[in-house]
């Protein structure tokens, strides 16, 4: 099953016969001092029809703390989010952001890390969107899916440092906040020791959508991360990192998402930081 579909695939299932959950995941980082990015009223301004809006620092992640800026959500909360949105067990779900496809991978990664069997990412998210816009709000009926997260695909701390020397972890951030050169959000600029860069950006074309699935295998080979080889990816706060975890599985590469990531790492002085364009 491919991890993305394109706005045309969309139109034809929405279209079709078979029953489909779509979810609009607007959101946006929020610069220090900014104000807040408001994604439901993006969503009630106009939205694929029959897309129910899921909240990512609600729904998607946990409270900002200790564990990172986006930690993982509490299950149980995450669960009941999904199925007042109308998830399904066995229903198929795509995911759509406002184009950057940054939420929509991390929602993407959560229901795929806790059982649903098919969920895919708009490529190109609402900007690829050619068809109507909607202001109606569905009230879908209650979903049955409870989340059972599976063995593998996620990192620690620890899991994540092992990760940067027996295998390939790689740092979804701009190549400047891996190198330390600067750093706008998080206590200290750098990176995990051993890790290398990779900024997402780089995953696709200038309009926003996925780089072939042959082009993305190259770049990620290019970079140490193959089929065969443990992999793992890193970013702020575990979203932009989730686009990556997404664009490797495009290219047929399974990877672990450390949700921490930067923001949980750095927040303890006690871990080694990394700066520079060596990994170590």
């Amino acid at each position: 099953m491919n991890a993305i579909i394109s706005a045309t695939e969309l139109a034809s299932d929405l279209a079709g016969q078979r029953p489909l959950v779509l979810l609009d995941v607007r959101w946006q980082l929020t610069p220090p001092g900014a104000a807040p990015f408001d994604g439901r009223a993006a969503y009630e301004a106009g939205h694929i029809p029959g897309a129910v809006y899921v909240d990512l620092d609600r729904g998607l992640a946990g409270a900002p703390g200790a564990a990172g800026r986006h930690p993982l959500p509490d299950l149980a909360e995450f669960g009941a989010a999904m199925r007042r949105a109308g998830v399904l067990a066995g229903t198929p779900v795509v995911v759509y952001d406002g184009g950057q496809c940054w939420a929509a991978a991390r929602a993407w990664w959560l229901l795929r890390w806790t059982g649903h069997p098919d969920v895919r990412v708009l490529d190109g998210g609402l900007t690829s969107w050619t068809g109507p816009l909607s202001t109606d709000v569905p009230a879908p009926a209650e979903g049955d899916f409870e989340p059972a997260p599976g063995a593998g695909g996620l990192l620690d701390a620890d899991g994540a440092a092992a990760l940067a020397r027996s295998g390939v972890l790689l740092d979804a951030r701009a190549g400047e906040r891996y190198r330390g050169e600067v750093e706008p959000i998080d206590r200290v600029g750098g990176h995990i020791p051993g890790a290398v860069s990779a900024p997402t950006t780089e995953n696709v074309t200038a309009d926003g959508r996925f780089l072939p699935a042959d082009q993305l295998h190259a770049r990620f080979k290019a970079l140490g991360a193959t089929e065969d080889t443990a992999v793992g990816v890193y970013c702020g706060s575990g979203v932009s990192a989730a686009h990556e975890v997404l664009a490797l599985a495009v290219a047929g590469i399974p990877a672990a998402l450390y949700v921490g990531s930067w923001s949980e790492w750095s927040s303890d002085p006690q871990r080694p930081v990394a700066v520079g364009p060596d990994p170590q």
